[in-house]
C-alpha cells in the first residue's frame, strides 16, 4: 500500500498549501465542547475560542484541530445542528485572521465538513475512519483537501467497554489497508494515518501501539500521534489528573518520534514544539 507520491514528506499538500514533513510537525487542539476530557467549556465562546487559536499560532501550531463534539470515552453524540453552531463560527473568523496557518476540522459528519471545507479548512480529521461516513473521501477528493484516517473500536459512548484483539498492531494495519484503498479509489491524496491511541483501547493495547509503531511506517503516510494528556497516562501514573499530566505527555510522543510519528496532536503547543526542536537537533546532528 506504500504510495510513491508520499513516502516524500519535503512536499505534503493540502489544498494547494504545501507543509514540510521532513521534521515532525505540531497540532493543536481546539474542543469548542462543554464536555471534553480535558478542556470542556473552557472555549465555547467565540472570542474565547479566537485567542487561544492565536496562543496555539504564536506558540508554533503548524496545525489547529477544531472540533464541535467530545469524543471523550461515555460521550453522548449531539446533532449535526449543535456541531454546526459550535464549529462554523469559529472557523469564519480563524481562517481569514491566522492565513499562515493550516486548519482541521475534527468530524464526523459530512455536513460540518462540507461547511468548514466550503470556508477552506484544509484537513478533515475523522476518528471514525469512514465508518460513520464514507462520503467524506469522496469529499476530501473534491476540496484537495486532507483527510486524517485513525482507527477506531466502536464508538466514543461504548469503545472503552472491554476492547479485545487478537493482535492489535496487525488488526489497525488491516484496516488502514482497507481504508487506503477505498480513499485512492475516491483520489484523496494527502492523508495521514492515526492509529488512535485510547479509542477503543486498553492501557496495554495503547502501550503496543506505541512501541510498535514504526510497523505503520511500511505504508508510505504520515503518522499522527495523539497521546495528549489521556488516561492512559494518568494510568501509569498512579492515577493522576489530567492537568498533571503533561510530562507523562512529551514522554509518549517523544518515543512516538523515535518511532516515526510525524505530527503531534496536542493540548500544550509550547511544550511540544520545544521537544519536537530537541528530537530534531539531535536526529539531525
Amino acid at each position: 500500500m506504500i504510495s510513491e507520491s508520499t513516502t516524500n514528506f519535503t512536499e505534503y499538500t493540502f489544498r494547494e498549501r504545501k507543509l514540510d514533513l521532513s521534521q515532525p510537525r505540531v497540532m493543536g487542539i481546539l474542543n469548542t465542547t462543554p464536555d471534553s476530557f480535558s478542556d470542556g467549556g473552557l472555549f465555547v465562546s467565540g472570542n474565547a475560542a479566537i485567542e487561544r487559536v492565536a496562543g496555539m499560532v504564536d506558540e508554533g501550531a503548524d496545525i489547529i484541530d477544531i472540533g464541535g463534539e467530545s469524543t471523550r470515552p461515555g460521550s453522548e453524540p449531539v446533532s449535526v445542528e449543535e456541531e454546526m453552531d459550535r464549529v462554523i463560527p469559529i472557523l469564519e473568523k480563524a481562517l481569514p485572521a491566522f492565513p499562515k496557518c493550516l486548519f482541521s476540522v475534527d468530524t464526523t459528519k459530512y455536513e460540518v465538513a462540507e461547511a468548514a471545507l466550503e470556508l477552506g479548512v484544509h484537513i478533515v480529521n475523522d476518528v471514525s475512519g469512514l465508518k460513520k461516513e464514507p462520503r467524506l473521501a469522496s469529499l476530501c477528493s473534491k476540496y484537495n483537501a486532507g483527510y486524517i484516517l485513525m482507527h477506531s473500536k466502536g464508538d466514543p459512548k461504548t469503545m472503552q467497554q472491554d476492547p479485545q484483539y487478537v493482535n492489535v498492531i496487525e488488526e489497525i494495519k488491516a484496516f488502514f489497508g482497507g481504508r487506503l484503498q477505498q480513499l485512492n479509489n475516491a483520489g484523496v491524496k494527502p492523508v495521514i494515518l492515526d492509529p488512535g491511541i485510547g479509542f477503543g483501547k486498553t492501557l496495554a493495547h495503547n502501550l503496543e501501539i506505541v512501541e510498535g509503531l514504526d510497523k505503520f511506517t511500511e505504508f508510505g503516510y504520515p503518522l499522527l500521534v495523539g497521546a495528549s494528556r489521556k488516561s492512559m497516562i494518568g494510568q501509569i501514573l498512579n492515577d493522576r489528573p489530567v492537568h498533571e499530566r503533561l510530562a507523562g505527555t512529551i514522554a509518549i510522543h517523544y518515543h512516538c518520534l523515535l518511532k516515526g510519528a510525524k505530527i503531534l496532536r496536542v493540548h500544550d503547543v509550547q511544550e511540544a514544539k520545544d521537544s519536537v526542536q530537541i528530537y530534531h537537533a539531535v536526529k539531525t546532528a
